[in-house]
């Protein structure tokens, strides 16, 4: 049986008598500790999975010790500048080791896969229904261009003289666009 527990602002998989490092907690040395971010349970192939955390679920342990981790080297330097510095840090941990996890009020992981599945299945609907929209607005786009193209075809000239026949106004400074304009209303 193991666990996946938030200790510390840390996710630790742990499993009974195992010894854990985790960052410093404020509890003396020799207490006992219990946490209850238990965000997965695995009981001889029966895993059951939290939405974010599993109710009644927990994990207890003992604080063995206080302690410092291994010296880390922080180095910078920026080239051609002449600057270098050299700092170490070790960082404050705490041992623990794990004395059993309770997994009271455990659920099985099987509904929260249901729960998952039906949001996904309704958002297709929806976009389904927003892709049907601009289908029905395409056919009173299309018909004015295709009165537009039948005159795109033509030269200057021969637009010119269609605009002369139906009495339009100040075509000689007109443009092919403008008079293909004019000719469709």
């Amino acid at each position: 049986m193991y666990a996946i527990v938030e200790m510390a602002g840390q996710q630790f998989k742990v499993a009974k008598d195992q010894k854990v490092y985790v960052h410093r907690l404020q509890t003396e040395e020799g207490k006992k500790v219990t946490f209850d971010k238990v965000l997965l349970l695995d009981d001889g192939g029966n895993v059951t999975v939290g939405a974010p955390v599993i109710e009644g679920a927990a994990v207890e342990a003992k604080v063995v010790k206080h302690l410092k981790g291994d010296k880390v080297i922080v180095f910078k330097k920026k080239r051609r500048k002449g600057y270098r510095v050299k700092n170490g840090h070790r960082q404050s941990l705490t041992e623990i080791v794990v004395e059993g996890i309770v997994a009271k009020g455990a659920k099985k992981a099987a509904p929260a896969k249901a729960k998952a599945e039906k949001p996904a299945a309704e958002p297709k609907k929806a976009v389904a229904a927003k892709t049907e929209a601009p289908k029905k607005e395409a056919p009173k786009k299309t018909a004015p261009k295709k009165a537009a193209e039948d005159l795109s075809g033509k030269t200057v000239a021969e637009l010119k003289e269609m605009a002369k026949a139906k009495g339009i106004a100040g075509i000689s400074s007109m443009k092919k666009a403008d008079l293909i304009e004019a000719l469709n209303k």
